[in-house]
């Protein structure tokens, strides 16, 4: 049991010394933003690329077939989705068209960000869920009766054939709307090196804000042979899954890795659950004086950040799990990477980490045994 120092908060970012990994293609660079004010290194690769809606004939053939034959119901499920179609449809000079043939149908909008373009759009939305779930957008419609009704549906990036299938079942026709689609990125280069670092221990968590993304990651582990590792990694809590929100996070829990969710399904809410679950995570130890909390790729030494080198966060992390207790210099040379059978490499990587550190007497040398962390007493009870 390890007692938890007290003193004043850290003046460094709350997610200072973490990397996160980043797989939006779509507002990445918000996201990416919200991160680095915040203090975290990012790893960016995209999972995902959208199609152009313009360049989709599929959308303009269903656009031409709802005009011509009107839906009673139309289900706008994102923001991007419905406004790329009303641009499509204007680009195509069939806007007004489409926009006078949605004023006459019962409009359902999946959450505020869609009421807000359906209204930017000179249009009322008849209602929308609270909860922002299709879910419950299938349960008004199936509670009121869909038997001979038409149903246009703007799908976002994915066929939902659980929620089409429901409708059918009910007796409605069903008309998708593809208005954009996602794609493997054309350099895999980014989500190869995200996936490496996720088997390596070089993040600290991955953010998803779409389901797709998260499949895509995983697909991509396995057609590179890596699938188990970076299942290990997740599922092991060395890296920890962020997901915007309930439907982003359901390739990740099927496949039996927990997920931390922010109440609200936004970029902001989503970076403040990670402000505080990332250093929540991070084991902080009463050491010859100091406050030292160990993050991902750097220490916290009171109010200071102090980068380190892998091979001497290792040592930190191998004397860390016992601490003020000696840790022979056999067990620090197998926790070093790619260190091999020399034990200099130990004493080469201690006096690179005591220099980072910028406090060498953190760590003391046991002549003839190996090294300790100097813990403070009433730092560990046996």
């Amino acid at each position: 049991m390890y007692d938890t120092p007290t003193g004043p908060a850290p003046a460094a970012g709350p997610l200072a010394g973490f990397t996160i990994g980043v797989t939006a293609a779509r507002r990445a660079d918000d996201l990416i933003a919200l991160l680095r004010r915040r203090g975290a290194n990012v790893l960016h690769a995209p999972a995902l690329r959208i199609v152009p809606v313009a360049d989709d004939t599929e959308l303009l053939a269903a656009t031409k077939e709802l005009i011509g034959c009107a839906p009673d119901v139309v289900v706008a499920t994102t923001a991007i989705g419905f406004r790329g179609w009303i641009e499509a449809a204007d680009g195509w000079g069939l806007g007004e068209e489409l926009l006078a043939r949605l004023r006459d149908t019962e409009l359902l909008a999946r959450g505020p960000k869609v009421k807000g373009v359906i209204r930017a759009a000179g249009l009322v939305e008849s209602w929308s869920p609270a909860s922002e779930s299709l879910a419950e957008v299938l349960d008004r419609l199936l509670t009121a009766g869909v038997a001979g009704r038409r149903i246009a549906l703007q799908l976002h990036g994915e066929p939902l054939p659980g929620f089409i299938e429901a409708l059918r079942a009910g007796g409605a026709e069903v008309v998708g709307v593809p208005v954009y689609r996602w794609m493997a990125p054309e350099d895999l280069g980014p989500l190869d090196r995200l996936i490496d670092a996720v088997v390596g221990g070089g993040v600290d968590a991955v953010s998803f804000t779409s389901a797709p993304a998260a499949a895509s990651l995983l697909s991509r582990a396995a057609e590179r042979g890596v699938r188990e590792p970076v299942l290990q990694a997740l599922t092991g809590g060395s890296v920890l899954s962020a997901c915007v929100g309930p439907v982003t996070a359901v390739p990740l829990q099927a496949e039996g890795i927990a997920t931390v969710q922010p109440e609200r399904f936004r970029l902001g809410p989503l970076v403040q659950l990670l402000c505080r679950e990332l250093p929540g995570r991070a084991r902080v130890l009463p050491v010859a004086g100091h406050r030292l909390e160990l993050r991902g790729h750097a220490v916290l030494l009171d109010t200071d950040l102090r980068p380190v080198p892998p091979a001497g966060m290792a040592l930190l992390r191998a004397l860390a799990r016992r601490p003020g207790w000696v840790v022979s210099r056999a067990e620090l040379l197998r926790a070093l990477p790619g260190a091999g059978r020399d034990e200099h490499a130990v004493e080469t990587a201690m006096a690179r980490l005591r220099v980072a550190l910028g406090a060498p007497n953190l760590i003391q040398t046991v002549v003839k045994r190996g090294y300790r962390l100097a813990l403070d007493a009433g730092g560990c009870e046996d």
